[in-house]
């Protein structure tokens, strides 16, 4: 037995914990990345919505491997694929982050040209 083997059979309260809740996540972050999936299966289905689809698919497929690493460090006993899980949440967070900072970045422009096209047109109407 090597040093890295029985560093992954001696017990360790903290991995045993998140061992623990991360179980009890599964079938959430399962239920959440089929439901992305058809999410973007569905947006699929629209002309426009062909050249998007693949996001929600992505984050889906990423919530489905989480928990899938999930059941696997529970049934083999490697904590390292607990590692590989917060790996795959840590890729959707950063994926959920930028897409949520492009759409508010994508209503600022939205307001601002509305903004200026209301004040346009206002304008345009005293000067008659």
């Amino acid at each position: 037995m090597d040093l890295n083997e029985h560093q992954q059979q001696v017990s360790n309260p903290v991995l045993d914990k998140l061992l623990s809740v991360s179980i009890n996540m599964v079938g959430w972050l399962k239920f959440l990345g089929v439901m992305n999936i058809l999410s973007g299966v569905a947006t699929a289905l629209t002309i426009v919505g062909i050249i998007v689809a693949w996001v929600p698919i992505w984050l889906g497929v990423l919530l489905f491997q989480a928990g899938s690493q999930i059941k696997d460090a529970q049934h083999s006993g490697n904590h390292h694929h607990l590692v590989a899980m917060m790996e795959k949440l840590k890729l959707y967070f950063i994926i959920q982050g930028v897409l949520i900072l492009l759409g508010l970045i994508f209503v600022l422009i939205i307001f601002m040209v509305t903004g200026i096209s209301i004040m346009e047109a206002l304008s345009s109407d005293m000067t008659y």
